[in-house]
């Protein structure tokens, strides 16, 4: 595909409620995606992809190339485009139920085996495209169609987790602090490793948390300089610290691998293949 222009946002019609924090996801994605070109990261050269849920929509309103996932494997097709083309770097969007719940053995082996690519969840707490249901990240008590009395369950910590998942950037950002937002996005692409930005996203629906955030949001100056003081940021409750909570650079899936090896550019040719495959047959006799 080729792109003109400046143009990031496609054509679609855009059909989030009015006022979700969708907007401001996708407004600060736009920015990224301008300020890394400026750094040298071609757009050809960035591949997305997406899940099943509200978040999903922020595929159809990009004009990037990718493909199209289904619920929770989104991370699962982006690990395959870098492996398969070490070149490229891709982003991966996921809901909060999407990927902390259908799609969270898929993130916990990225973050295992560090591969190098980019994990944005849309972070509102409910399944909001199916009129929100309780998710992984929803409060104990948040009442939803599946919850009437209200959920029982405590809710996830998606930074805790994957950072006892070795996991070498963890971040999180909120929808109503656009440019903040646009730095964390910029710096997880940058990194060379798997990087998770975990997006305070308020759904005004069925779970307007805007009021909530506005109060409690707080932005570190600096990561931790380890694991364990990165989870006790993750663990503060009387406020919601937002930035980078631990950054760390460690061999890449790719590296471990083929660091040399780009099978996209140096695979055989048909006629190569072929007689490979008759090299074997004929050993074989």
């Amino acid at each position: 595909m080729r792109f003109e222009g400046s143009d990031i946002e496609s054509e679609k019609e855009n059909t989030w409620c009015p006022g979700c924090g969708n907007f401001g996801l996708l407004n600060s994605v736009k920015q990224a995606v301008s300020r890394l070109e400026e750094e040298g990261i071609d757009r050809e050269k960035l591949m997305i992809s997406a899940g099943i849920g509200c978040h999903g929509k922020i595929f159809d309103y990009l004009n990037l190339s990718g493909l199209y996932s289904i619920h929770g494997r989104e991370i699962s097709t982006i690990q395959g485009m870098k492996f398969a083309n070490p070149d490229l770097k891709v982003v991966a969007f996921g809901g909060d139920g999407d990927a902390y719940g259908e799609g969270l053995a898929h993130l916990i082996y990225a973050a295992r085996r560090n591969a190098d690519v980019t994990m944005i969840v849309h972070n509102n707490g409910n399944y909001a495209l199916t009129t929100g249901q309780k998710s992984p990240t929803s409060d104990k008590g948040f009442k939803g169609p599946s919850t009437p009395e209200g959920n029982v369950d405590e809710p996830i910590n998606p930074l805790k987790l994957m950072l006892s998942s070795g996991a070498g950037f963890v971040s999180r950002g909120y929808s109503g602090n656009i440019q903040h937002l646009v730095d964390l996005i910029v710096e997880a692409v940058k990194h060379e490793g798997f990087s998770l930005v975990d997006v305070l996203q308020p759904c005004v629906t069925f779970n307007d948390t805007y009021e909530l955030y506005n109060d409690l949001v707080e932005t570190l100056e600096e990561p931790a300089d380890n694991r364990e003081k990165a989870m006790k940021l993750a663990e503060e409750e009387k406020k919601l610290p937002i930035g980078v909570f631990y950054k760390e650079k460690m061999p890449t899936f790719n590296d471990k691998n083929y660091p040399d090896l780009n099978p996209v550019n140096d695979r055989l040719n048909k006629k190569e293949r072929w007689d490979r495959v008759e090299s074997i047959i004929d050993d074989r006799r």
